[in-house]
């Protein structure tokens, strides 16, 4: 991480405020998984360069060559551990100026929809620039579930 401005080049302090853990990394990619508080999406997760890329637009270098490879590596393992029906793949990018992909497992009656998280929301600005968003309409998943779910897909992704 090369960017001392950016939160998402302040690792591995931005994990712990943001609530998730590195469960895959290589030389030129990491995977967090979201532990919580405030989760809703079982093994909802960030695929990150650790090189300062800004935005999708910016991709370029090894990164641009192995991205495809990657998100497919990191989404199969996802669904495998969360029993997903698919992975939705969110790129917003307004937040933190610093390439983030959000990997969602997506199961049948979850808080997922092309909205991201279905029903009421409550938008929280963290110290960061980051925003968290938590549902009015479903429970906060138990942490050690999280926890346990992060460590199978840690576990997966590194065989």
């Amino acid at each position: 991480m090369d960017a001392p401005d950016c939160g998402l080049c302040r690792v591995p302090e931005i994990d712990q405020e943001l609530g998730r853990t590195e469960v895959w990394s290589d030389h030129l990619w990491r995977l967090t998984t979201s532990i919580g508080p405030g989760d809703v999406t079982l093994g909802f997760s960030y695929l990150e360069p650790k090189r300062h890329i800004p935005h999708i637009e910016d991709l370029d270098g090894e990164e641009s060559t192995t991205f495809g490879t990657v998100i497919a590596h990191c989404s199969q393992a996802l669904k495998h551990a969360t029993n997903a029906q698919r992975v939705y793949v969110y790129i917003f990018g307004g937040g933190i100026p610093h390439l983030h992909v959000h990997l969602a497992p997506h199961r049948e009656g979850d808080a997922l929809n092309d909205a991201l998280i279905k029903g009421e929301f409550e938008e929280e600005q963290l110290p960061s620039g980051a925003i968290a968003y938590r549902s009015k309409d479903f429970l906060e998943l138990p942490q050690q579930e999280s926890i346990s779910t992060a460590q199978i897909i840690r576990e997966l992704l590194n065989q």
